[in-house]
C-alpha cells in the first residue's frame, strides 16, 4: 500500500464531514420529533368516556410508547455513532477500516458515513 493510500485528503474529509454534519441535522431533527410524540402521548387527552375501551386503549398506547422508546434509543445511537464519525475526522483516523487497516471505499463511506469497517472486514465478521 502507497503512503497516499493511507489516508483520506483533507478534501475529502470536508466531504464526508459535510455528510456526517447534514445527517446530524436530520437526526436530531427526528429525536425531537419523537421526544415530542412521546410527550404528547403522555397527555390523557379528552376522550375518557368509554372505560371498557380504555383499558384496551390503555395497552396499546403502553406498545406504542415503548416502541417510541426504542426508536429514540437508536436515533440516540445513530447520533452517537455520527459525533465519533466527525471526532474521527478530527483526529485524522476517519475511513480507515479497523479491521484491515485499508482506505474504506470512498462509495460505502458516502452511504454509511459513520462506519469503521470496509466490506471485506464486515463480511469477515460474519463467518
Amino acid at each position: 500500500m502507497n503512503e497516499d493510500n493511507i489516508r483520506y485528503s483533507r478534501e475529502d474529509l470536508n466531504e464526508f464531514d459535510q455528510i456526517i454534519q447534514d445527517k446530524l441535522t436530520a437526526a436530531r431533527k427526528e429525536l425531537s420529533f419523537i421526544k415530542e410524540t412521546l410527550n404528547r402521548s403522555n397527555d390523557s387527552g379528552t376522550d375518557t368516556t368509554a372505560s371498557s375501551a380504555k383499558v384496551l386503549e390503555d395497552g396499546a398506547d403502553t406498545a406504542e410508547k415503548e416502541s417510541m422508546n426504542q426508536l429514540a434509543s437508536r436515533q440516540m445511537k445513530f447520533i452517537q455513532q455520527l459525533e465519533n464519525a466527525q471526532i474521527r475526522i478530527k483526529n485524522g483516523t476517519y475511513g480507515v477500516c479497523i479491521g484491515t487497516g485499508k482506505l474504506i471505499p470512498k462509495e460505502r463511506l458516502r452511504a454509511v458515513p459513520h462506519t469503521q469497517h470496509s466490506i471485506e472486514a464486515k463480511m469477515a465478521r460474519r463467518d
